[in-house]
This record gives C-alpha cells, structure tokens and sequence, in this order.
C-alpha cells in the first residue's frame, strides 16, 4: 500500500510540474538548456517540504541526465548542469547548488554544500579580459557511493565512496575510497578502511 501511495504521489507531481517543463523547453531553446535548468530550479526550490521534494524529483527526472525516483532534493537546492546525475537513495540537504555532478547510491549532502563542474569552470589565464569573457573547462565531479559531505563544503574534485568531508572544507584534489578528509584545502585525517579493519 505505501509503494502505490508513493508512485500516485509521483504521478501526481509530474502532472503538477507540467507547467514547468513546458516553460523549461521554451527556455532552453531561447538561452539553452543549462541557463534554463538554473532559472527553473530556482523557481521550485522555494517550494517547502515533502510536497517541494516531489516536484523536485518529477522536474528533474525529466530535465537533467538522471534522478531516481528515491533520490531527497531540499528546500532551496539549485542545478546548473543538465549533465548532472542523482543516485538511488541520495540526499541532498537544503541550500546546495549543484553543477556538473554525479552523486552516486547513498550520498548524503548536507546543507549549504556547494558542488562545482570542476576545478576550471572559470578561466582566470588573461588578466586583460574581464573574468566573465574567459572561457572556463567543465568537468564533472563524481562523489562515490555512501560518501557524505558535510554542511557548507565546497567540493571541486571526485570523492571516493564511503568518504566523509568535513563540514566547512573545500575539496579542490581527488579524494580516495574510505577516508575523514577536512580542512581549507581539505586534507586526510584519517582513512575508514583501518577503523572497519580494527573492528571484531
């Protein structure tokens, strides 16, 4: 009974949202398509709770590259990138803006984390031009299965699965499978393998 409530629910969401797509096509023909996903995701992040994160998920299951049905999208949260991907069972706390992102099964999110596309999404080589004329390289950034990200973290490089960041911390190198990283540039504290191993 509850998994037939939930896909009436999502039933439900898609056709609330159809508005929003519709204007979303528009759009993106007219500023393209990553410019149009900015502007409507800030318009449904402003929609609170359980009814928010249902239009939420319709919207972007049918305007970004994958989001699972399962998948926890907060109040406030904005996407730039239509190449962004979100995993069964992610959560994405309130606040965030995303990029070109893969967040694979299990991450949790916390508030306010920012996720870029990459270490070079602004080109900064020519100070004769003004910062807004150079052109920058977008890559996407994969935080493996499990990891979590703590509050207002800003992550510019992959994170291995089952990591953990540190609330605050700004992620600018790639960061290995089971390891606590913290700290402005985040560095490893300590690695989770060996605490699992130490364990009866």
């Amino acid at each position: 009974m509850h998994q037939i409530l939930k896909r009436l629910a999502r039933a439900v969401a898609f056709i609330l949202v159809l508005p929003a797509l519709a204007s979303y096509a528009v759009r993106a023909r007219v500023i393209g398509p990553d410019r149009a996903l900015e502007g409507s995701t800030q318009a449904l992040s402003l929609i609170p709770g359980i009814l928010g994160q249902y239009l939420r998920r319709a919207f972007l299951s049918r305007t970004i590259r994958f989001c699972h049905p399962t998948a926890a999208i907060c109040f406030g949260t904005i996407f730039s990138q239509t190449d962004a991907r979100i995993e069964a069972d992610v959560y994405v706390g309130p606040g965030c803006v995303l990029g070109r992102v893969h967040l694979e099964r299990n991450v949790l999110v916390g508030s306010c984390v920012q996720i870029t596309s990459g270490r070079h999404t602004h080109g900064s080589d020519d100070p004769s031009v003004p910062m807004r004329e150079q052109e920058g390289a977008r890559a996407l950034v994969r935080i493996g299965e499990g990891a979590w990200i703590g509050s207002a973290a800003v992550v510019m490089a992959d994170i291995g699965r089952h990591s953990i960041i540190g609330a605050g911390s700004v992620v600018t190198r790639t960061l290995p499978d089971l390891v606590v990283a913290a700290g402005v540039p985040a560095r490893i504290i300590r690695s989770r393998a060996e605490i699992g191993a130490a364990s009866p």
